[in-house]
């Protein structure tokens, strides 16, 4: 079963919590003005407090830019807690005006400090809402790139080459050997010259990475990170890492990481393209 996408969750929580809210806080509301000797009926009190808590509803989206804006990490919390600096004293006096309206009477700052606590609460309780999406939102879209790195590179493996093989001239100690380039799992670079991984061993050629990655079978080899080039039929499996990495491990067992930078490339170049969760 497909998992809801953050938007479809997020959505029918805020409409379950206004409601549910809404309908608690109407009862005490007719509950209170009995007590005081007042009559208020059931329409009346799901307007007072209906209006109270349809004025957060605008502060959701304000949080979401936020963290959209500054991620899920510390800055984004920071962020997104620093907005109730503004929001919390604005919604007690937005519902201490629209108290007036439906109970009338009454001090506006005494009846905004008596709902300070209420709004922090509902602040917070927003704030934790909306870092619980972004980290689902994030994790979904990890997941649906990992999934279409794992189809690419099954098409990578599956794909025939049909060219003559090419042989490389490798230095390994003393001896230069000849190694199969379909037998080499990545390329490293260093300094001006190449690492050449294959067959559980590794030798040296004087060549750039960019000079390589422009000659050889773009469907065998890929950049994976700045200073590594890696052929696809040999990555067993991908990992995605927190930072938004994968994790590569070949063959042999060795492991490269794609760097994020170029996640998406390679995604792309494999005829990929990761869509928004």
């Amino acid at each position: 079963m497909r998992a809801a996408p953050t938007t479809a969750w997020v959505v029918g929580l805020t409409a379950y919590s206004w409601l549910a809210t809404t309908l608690c806080a109407a009862w005490f509301a007719r509950r209170f003005a009995l007590a005081d000797g007042r009559v208020l009926s059931v329409e009346q009190s799901l307007a007072w407090q209906g209006a109270i808590y349809a004025a957060w509803l605008p502060v959701i989206g304000v949080v979401w830019l936020v963290l959209r804006r500054f991620g899920a990490g510390p800055r984004g919390v920071l962020a997104a807690f620093a907005t109730g600096l503004v929001i919390v004293p604005l919604e007690a006096v937005v519902a201490s005006l629209i108290d007036q309206a439906f109970a009338g009477g009454g001090d506006l700052a005494e009846r905004a400090l008596g709902r300070a606590p209420v709004c922090i609460l509902l602040h917070t309780a927003i704030v934790a809402v909306g870092l619980a999406a972004a980290h689902h939102r994030r994790a979904a879209e990890a997941s649906a790139r990992n999934a279409l790195l794992q189809a690419a590179l099954a098409e990578a493996r599956a794909t025939p080459v049909l060219d003559v093989a090419e042989r490389l001239m490798v230095m390994a100690g003393a001896r230069r050997v000849p190694v199969d380039i379909t037998a080499v799992e990545w390329f490293g670079a260093a300094d001006n010259y190449v690492v050449v991984h294959w067959d559980g061993r590794e030798g040296l050629m004087r060549a750039t990475l960019q000079s390589l990655e422009a000659r050889l079978d773009p469907r065998l080899f890929a950049r994976a990170h700045r200073s590594a080039l890696v052929n696809l039929s040999k990555v067993s499996q991908a990992q995605p890492l927190s930072d938004g990495s994968w994790r590569l491990t070949l063959a042999s067992g060795a492991e490269v990481v794609t760097s994020r930078t170029y996640r998406d490339a390679l995604l792309k170049r494999l005829g990929r393209q990761a869509s928004d969760s």
